[in-house]
């Protein structure tokens, strides 16, 4: 007896709406969830609609590039677990002058556990981030602005920098007067206990 096997067929409305939110970049993943299977994946790629970025992750050609292309690509590499922290956080809220050599991501606390092979210029972390410590900057998830000074004092970013960040912020009403007192708190605490 033969059985029908429930197979979607391709969608490229579906597909297209999937890489429009993502700065034109999808993964297997979602293109399979669209009707695309990996054969149908590689006859676009060799007809030049899509290329690929990294392994199991592709970008629609006719999108325009955007500033943080390179982002969208890291957090669909993490299966969209991850969110952009520390310093990276830092410069796209623009809170101080920090310029990260590399990229900082925080995965949840149970990846800790995973092997994988981790992209070169991506530092990883390893903590759950509730949803009121994440927001959106673009296409991709950020910290916060609250939660990404706590993680620079913890990480022992730079302490002018990190001064500098919680300025700014208050200034610009992200946290608010206790926070900021906490925040100060936290970050002698820090620089006494690394001395």
């Amino acid at each position: 007896m033969r059985t029908l096997r429930n197979k979607r067929s391709p969608d490229w409305n579906s597909l297209f709406g999937v890489a429009q939110g993502q700065d034109g970049y999808f993964s297997t993943t979602q293109a399979a969830q669209s009707g695309y299977s990996r054969p149908l994946l590689h006859k676009h790629l060799a007809s030049g609609k899509m290329v690929r970025a990294r392994r199991g992750i592709y970008r629609l050609v006719h999108f325009p590039a955007s500033d943080h292309e390179d982002l969208v690509v890291l957090w669909l590499w993490s299966e969209q677990a991850g969110v952009f922290s520390h310093e990276t956080a830092l410069a796209l809220h623009d809170l101080s002058d920090v310029l990260p050599g590399k990229v900082h991501l925080t995965l949840p606390a149970t990846w800790r556990r995973r092997r994988f092979r981790v992209p070169s210029g991506l530092v990883l972390h390893f903590a759950d981030v509730s949803d009121p410590d994440r927001m959106s900057f673009g296409a991709v998830p950020v910290t916060a602005p609250l939660r990404t000074l706590s993680d620079s004092i913890e990480a022992d970013v730079a302490p002018g920098l990190v001064h500098q960040a919680i300025l700014q912020a208050r200034r610009r009403g992200l946290i608010t007067a206790a926070d900021e007192t906490r925040l100060r708190s936290e970050q002698g605490k820090s620089r006494t206990a690394t001395q």
